[in-house]
């Protein structure tokens, strides 16, 4: 564990010296803003409690697309300048470089969740909100957003290029996102199986509504984890080409 936190206090520095991290943050705050503001707060037929869905909404789409952006040069990154093979040498185990690059990424994700703390708070100007709905919907997005960082390391792992990595993590945060409407149209049990396994719909809209479900915190958590560990095992497996 020593050697992970190592790494991520590395990979945070990076994203520290770098102007990317900054402009990838303004970017996702603007987005964030415009969207919140345009179908939420300039709406003033809206309740406070769906003028606060929407905002969750936004921020959802945000931090699982910064996700996907930040997963990509995690480790395809540094395949493709050559240092993944530095790593390898070191006295250092797949896991814990999977594990270093993701609490590096949660870290900065969690950062960029904080920052749009203020947006919520602006309807408190002419409505009024449950702090309890405001926080399940903050740990929603942490949720979704460590699954997401967690496809996107295992895209990482898998590719040798980003941009490879990039498209390999959008399709299959894609399919799970998807694979909602298939439910729809499917047959019982498969359609109660097949919405069971959508990583969006059912799932997040229970956070976004102040409803926290152990069941939803759980999926989350176990999609983070086999693709953490599918990332490791796919570390490991390149390692011995």
């Amino acid at each position: 564990m020593r050697n992970a936190l190592l790494l991520a206090e590395r990979e945070i520095r990076s994203y520290l010296r770098s102007p990317l991290g900054y402009v990838v943050a303004a970017v996702a705050m603007l987005i964030e803003g415009i969207y919140f503001y345009a179908l939420g707060l300039s709406k003033p037929d809206k309740l406070s409690s769906e003028v606060l869905g929407v905002f969750f909404v936004g921020v959802v789409g945000t931090t699982m697309g910064v996700a996907a952006l930040l997963a990509m040069r995690l480790i395809a990154g540094e395949r493709e300048a050559g240092t993944l093979v530095l790593l390898n040498t070191a006295p250092i185990k797949e896991g814990e470089i999977v594990l270093g690059k993701f609490f590096a990424g949660l870290t900065f994700l969690a950062a960029l969740t904080a920052l749009s703390f203020y947006m919520p708070l602006l309807i408190f100007v002419n409505g009024n909100v449950s702090i309890g709905h405001i926080l399940v919907g903050y740990l929603g997005v942490m949720l979704i957003g460590a699954a997401s960082l967690a496809i996107g390391l295992f895209a990482s792992a898998l590719a040798g290029h980003q941009v490879v990595a990039i498209l390999i993590a959008t399709a299959l945060l894609g399919t799970l996102f998807l694979i909602h409407f298939v439910a729809q149209a499917a047959d019982p049990p498969i359609n109660t199986f097949l919405a069971a396994l959508a990583i969006y719909h059912n799932r997040q809209r229970s956070f976004m509504s102040g409803l926290l479900r152990l069941e939803n915190v759980f999926f989350n958590l176990a999609v983070t984890f086999v693709f953490l560990l599918a990332a490791t095992k796919t570390l490991e497996a390149r390692r011995w080409r």
